[in-house]
């Protein structure tokens, strides 16, 4: 009789013990690092820092308009423009324009538009490029950075305190068992964990449900952001003019948002569409919004003739000072977009996420050198510009849900230019952005226009343009709560939203002897997060895959 074959050991977890670990190679990630570096070599002590990033490299998953307020980056590196950091591009120009219909648009005079709109100063960038600088800067101060290592789990102590994270395992099959080329993952042990995924990061989500961080704080509110460069004719070109929009065409379908469209250097410009997840309407798409959007006369004069060279999208976390949860961890901070720093009145996160790094890594420094406590990082931000500018804003995103468009522009207006935002209300918006679908049945199906390939495309030539790609054989870093609830709820009661909420095809319910059923194409994840906040049962988890799957964005 044949032995029963045991099955084959896998290799051991390795560990790796550290000062101080980095989930996230984003704004504030980096600019943690840098500083923790900065204080070490200034007073004169050891510190070893890793940043980990779920890239191909630093910048690869980074995307944004991007506007960018160069406050932070002043402080953290006075010399910037001697070490060459991409701003090259200033803003000259601003303007911003109520759209009123497919052929109509208003031009709002400046001095009607909220100040923290106002753009003097700033610089349109790709924020991808600015982080790959940063990630130079990095590892010339000593951090070291591991792209194409996504943090797939943290790690605790016995006494429910912060160990530190585990890296994802490789080589695993998409029927969940390991394959030859299977790698274990890397368990990194640190005095002190900060989490910097960006909006809507698995890990942070987790800690906060966990910990209950965000048992005090307004509920949290989301958009999806969907950008696409172009290269354009010279001649219509002008460098450093930045168009904001609202209005038309979300209105139509009664969602909020905004538009924007920035000329960078190179004849390249950027456009995109913001589409708040509060909308209700389940047949709206947000990708083919955007794609309307450009057939506009004032967005078609700049784009006709020229040539679309980059796509993506990403969620952004938009509630602000009242939805901020504590950011304070037992051994762990979160910070930047993670925990929600964006100013939404400014459209702006990064220059807010820098400096929340920047204040997180003053405060570690002194932990870990026995000075102080994880929990100064509170009453450190509440003592900086960073709380001030936020605060200043908290009711900015609230004003427009709750009162719309014309009525929440004119609060904004008198709160921000008026008042300073010292006016002594607290908006709320307690509604969560999953629940806000209505019926299916409420509602007429949205008939989009076929793209023309011109100024329009569909979602496969544009995923192409993400360079998105992740190996097939892989479990599915999708994954559903209750798998039956995609069709009985989502599918019958909504229509199938995630088809059309999802920017990048990932979802969509073929038939089987005609019944539908959820057919999930994770390779075409762009990692946006959409899923993971509007699905209306809250049936979808984002989970990391493997590292350095994923987009691959250039410029963006």
């Amino acid at each position: 009789m044949m032995p029963e074959q045991q099955p084959e050991q896998q290799p051991e977890c390795e560990s790796m013990e550290v000062d101080v670990v980095i989930v996230g190679a984003g704004p504030a990630g980096l600019s943690a690092a840098c500083k923790l570096m900065q204080l070490a070599e200034t007073r004169q002590k050891e510190l070893s820092v890793v940043v980990l990033e779920k890239g191909s490299e630093v910048g690869a998953h980074i995307l944004s308009g991007a506007l960018f307020e160069p406050r932070a980056l002043n402080e953290l590196f006075p010399d910037w423009k001697e070490r060459r950091a991409p701003l090259e591009t200033s803003v000259q120009k601003d303007r911003v324009l109520m759209f009123k219909s497919e052929s109509k648009a208003l031009s709002i005079p400046l001095w009607m538009v909220p100040k923290p709109m106002h753009n003097e100063g700033n610089y349109i960038i790709s924020l991808g490029d600015l982080c790959r600088w940063l990630g130079e800067q990095a590892e010339g101060l000593g951090v070291e950075i591991f792209p194409g290592f996504p943090a797939s789990e943290v790690l605790f102590h016995e006494d429910g305190s912060i160990k530190g994270v585990a890296t994802g395992e490789m080589g695993r099959g998409s029927d969940d068992q390991p394959k030859a080329s299977y790698e274990p993952g890397i368990a990194l042990q640190a005095k002190v964990t900060l989490f910097a995924e960006g909006c809507r990061g698995h890990l942070g989500k987790q800690l906060i449900n966990q910990f209950e961080l965000d048992k005090n704080s307004q509920t949290q509110h989301y958009g999806i952001g969907i950008k696409e460069l172009w290269e354009i004719d010279p001649d219509k070109h002008q460098p450093g003019l930045v168009v904001h929009g609202v209005g038309w065409p979300l209105a139509e379908h009664g969602a909020s948002g905004g538009s924007f469209l920035y000329h960078l250097g190179d004849n390249l410009v950027s456009i995109g569409l913001i589409t708040d997840l509060s909308y209700d309407n389940p047949y709206l798409s947000p990708f083919d919004e955007l794609q309307r959007f450009k057939h506009h006369p004032q967005i078609k004069g700049y784009l006709k003739g020229g040539k679309r060279i980059a796509y993506g999208a990403r969620a952004i976390t938009k509630g602000g000072l009242n939805a901020l949860p504590k950011m304070c961890l037992p051994n762990g901070l979160l910070i930047g977009c993670d925990a929600g720093t964006l100013n939404f009145s400014k459209i702006k996160g990064s220059h807010t996420a820098m400096k929340s790094g920047m204040l997180a890594a003053e405060t570690v420094f002194d932990v870990i050198h026995g000075n102080g406590d994880l929990d100064d990082y509170q009453s450190h931000f509440e003592n900086s510009w960073l709380y001030e500018e936020l605060h200043r804003s908290r009711n900015f995103g609230a004003a427009l849900h709750k009162f719309g468009t014309w009525l929440g522009g004119a609060y904004n207006f008198i709160d921000q230019n008026i008042f300073a935002g010292k006016l002594p209300l607290k908006l709320t918006d307690p509604v969560p952005d999953h629940e806000t679908f209505k019926l299916a049945s409420e509602f007429e199906p949205i008939n989009y226009a076929k793209p023309d390939g011109v100024l329009s495309f569909d979602k496969t030539s544009s995923v192409y343009l993400s360079n998105t790609n992740h190996h097939e054989d892989q479990p599915v870093h999708l994954q559903l709560a209750k798998p039956a609830n995609a069709v009985k709820v989502n599918f019958n009661t909504y229509a199938g939203p995630e088809v059309r909420f999802c920017p990048a095809g990932v979802y969509e319910f073929p038939k089987t002897d005609g019944k539908p059923e959820l057919r999930i194409n994770a390779q075409n994840c762009v990692h946006c997060k959409t899923c993971d906040i509007k699905d209306p049962t809250m049936n979808i988890t984002w989970v990391s895959p493997e590292g350095g799957g994923g987009p691959n964005y250039a410029n963006m």
